[in-house]
């Protein structure tokens, strides 16, 4: 929903400065007056940006290479628009605020040929996207973005290996000049000018198109790139499929359409990008009408703790009885769902399910504890009989399906991610993309696409050594920016550096426990993990005060205190109460909070949670503290190696 729209068009042959006698320049003005974009008309389409007079961006080169012509070489404009826009979107799942705000002014640019060229400049970034109005489809063999920055800017490089990935990277602080063309990364990428403010690179509105990724130069230059379209592909197992071959373009496509944003998010404080909803603002507006179905909420999750629970009078595994044990645990702790994972069908078939698995008692069981029932499976089978399968699932009662190994972002593999949004909701289905490539602006379109991986998120502690705390606060900056990930947190066996290892069964992970409390405020995720066994959470009831009422959707949304890869202090309001989240690296610190966010002359109760004394040797030490605050309130929290702390504030009488 939107309110109180104010739009303004001019069309014109707008006022240029020449910067050369064959050069023609547009510029447009982000609505505080500090970002100003230019297009550069001359033999080619260039792009520059200034900030607080600064420049940015240098003039660089876009385009669109199509079979047959260029779009952008020698340009020639027809007409151009302007437009001032200011609105108030509601969204339907609340990420980060119950209302957005959308204030910027664009520009859209016609050219002969029937293509255009559209800018946005925005107080917190800027966007750009081709769009074109020809007849019958059009073939793209690339489309160019040579992004040359004035100095050699450090950044967050996020490093891949090959397009088939599903982009949960490791990320390498380095520099512009010290990655070359060999080097591939996907997006967000974090761009860090020392001197200046902090750029993520994005983009939204993805749709039957090949996602964006960068390359560098040895130069301060970032090239983008896509994924080619598949020509011959191998099914090796029930989730590999390997491209042998490729075609010579990346996407065959309808004439008349527009093509995906390029964004630009600018923060001059690190606490700017944790706030930023430009990926949200600018994607496709919603194509559901009737979203009363879609509930956001925690899940009980059983893959990660490969099942092991303790302490019953039944063998734990893929069978009923232990679903039934989880569905006890979820109904306890008014989580609202539980997701069977791997193995409750046979590999290769979704509708077979396996013996051990009695699903109608398992619905039906669930159904009487008011637990709803999510289910996990890998994109293939899905595919190979899917509407066959969401009618099965819409049938039984399914709440949700969890889609997994799809890790590719090509065009075909785009539309995959499209079609099953929709037919998922046509289904009353929530959908939860794994093995996936970043959110690009599909959950706007159909809300429920509540949360995706494309994050190294928690799985990684059952087998890897890098999955470190400063990793964790690098990712809500970047990977957050692009929107919901399901890092999947909620570790009860919390380990500092010197005892951490990896074990698949049993896993712990880096930091300390309330590193792990913290995540559940500081990420964003609408559809949010409970990664560890029940048995450990029953151990654990002063942790489960927590995590039982916890949200996963936000009214309102604060950041206290941030530095990317450092730490981060988040107070997040649901409904009437307060939650405050911190994090931090490595590095112990002591951290002030205020609770001057609070309304003045109320009490509110405090339930906080906060590594104990002997954190930095043991990570489960924590302490919990409860009293009564106001808004006069300040602390001084220290936080342990790897650590942070969680806080409940709930208004009193």
């Amino acid at each position: 929903m939107k309110i109180a729209l104010i739009l303004t068009v001019a069309v014109c042959s707008m006022v240029f400065t020449p910067a050369s006698a064959k050069e023609k320049l547009y510029g447009l003005n982000s609505p505080d007056k500090k970002t100003e974009i230019k297009l550069h008309v001359a033999e080619d389409l260039k792009i520059s940006a200034v900030y607080n007079s600064k420049v940015i961006l240098l003039p660089s080169p876009v385009a669109m290479e199509l079979e047959g012509e260029t779009l952008g070489k020698n340009p020639v404009v027809k007409k151009t628009e302007k437009h001032s826009i200011s609105e108030e979107i509601m969204p339907v799942i609340r990420e980060k605020n119950a209302r957005i705000e959308n204030r910027c002014n664009e520009l859209k640019v016609f050219f002969e040929g029937d293509y255009y060229l559209v800018l946005r400049a925005y107080n917190n970034g800027f966007a750009y996207r081709f769009g074109t109005d020809k007849e019958g489809q059009i073939t793209v063999l690339s489309e160019t973005g040579e992004y040359e920055f004035p100095d050699n800017y450090m950044m967050w490089w996020g490093k891949e290996k090959t397009f088939e990935s599903h982009n949960q990277v490791f990320f390498d602080y380095r520099s512009l000049r010290n990655t070359g063309s060999e080097d591939l990364t996907s997006l967000p990428l974090i761009l860090d000018p020392l001197n200046g403010p902090k750029i993520v690179i994005a983009e939204t509105g993805l749709l039957d198109y090949p996602g964006m990724w960068l390359r560098g130069s040895k130069r301060n230059m970032l090239y983008r790139v896509s994924a080619k379209y598949p020509k011959k592909i191998e099914q090796r197992s029930d989730r590999y499929l390997p491209i042998t071959e490729r075609e010579n373009y990346i996407a065959v496509t309808g004439g008349k359409r527009n093509f995906p944003w390029r964004i630009f998010a600018i923060a001059p404080r690190d606490e700017d990008l944790i706030e930023n909803q430009l990926t949200y603002i600018l994607a496709s507006e919603q194509k559901i009408d009737d979203v009363s179905w879609i509930r956001p909420g925690k899940v009980a999750w059983d893959w990660w703790n490969a099942n092991n629970i303790y302490g019953v009078d039944f063998k734990a595994g893929i069978n009923t009885q232990t679903y039934k044990y989880y569905i006890d645990f979820a109904s306890a702790y008014g989580i609202e769902y539980i997701l069977l994972d791997e193995g409750w069908y046979k590999l290769g078939d979704i509708m077979e399910i396996v013996p051990g698995i009695d699903m109608e008692e398992i619905l039906r069981y669930a159904e009487s504890k008011n637990v709803g029932v999510m289910l996990w499976c890998v994109w293939k089978a899905l595919d190979d009989k899917m509407d066959e399968a969401m009618d099965r699932f819409e049938q039984w009662g399914i709440k949700g399906i969890k889609v997994d190994f799809m890790n590719r972002d090509d065009q075909q593999m785009v539309n995959f991610y499209y079609k099953t949004a929709k037919k998922a909701a046509e289904h009353h289905l929530m959908v939860d993309f794994h093995g996936s490539y970043k959110p690009a602006g599909l959950r706007r379109m159909f809300p429920n696409v509540l949360t995706r991986e494309g994050v190294n998120g928690g799985e990684e502690f059952k087998w890897s050594m890098h999955q470190t705390p400063e990793h964790d606060l690098i990712i809500p900056f970047g990977r957050m920016l692009a929107g919901p990930m399901d890092y999947t947190p909620g570790a009860m066996h919390n380990a500092q550096e010197k005892d951490y290892k990896p074990i698949f069964d049993t896993p712990m992970s880096m930091g300390t426990r309330c590193h792990q409390l913290a995540m559940y405020v500081c990420y964003e995720s609408p559809l949010q993990m409970l990664c560890d066994s029940p048995s450990n959470y029953y151990k654990e009831p002063e942790c489960m005060e927590f995590l039982s009422d916890v949200p996963t959707v936000w009214d309102t949304t604060i950041v206290l205190n941030a530095a990317v890869s450092d730490y981060l202090v988040v107070a997040r309001k649901h409904g009437e109460k307060w939650y405050v989240g911190g994090m931090t690296d490595w590095d112990e610190r002591d951290m002030e909070i205020r609770f001057s966010f609070l309304a003045p002359g109320k009490n509110y109760a405090m339930n906080m949670y906060k590594d104990g004394l002997n954190a930095n040797r043991i990570g489960i030490d924590f302490m919990q503290v409860k009293s009564r605050v106001d808004n006069t309130f300040s602390e001084t929290i220290h936080l342990a190696k790897g650590g942070g702390f969680a806080i409940i504030l709930e208004p009193v009488e």
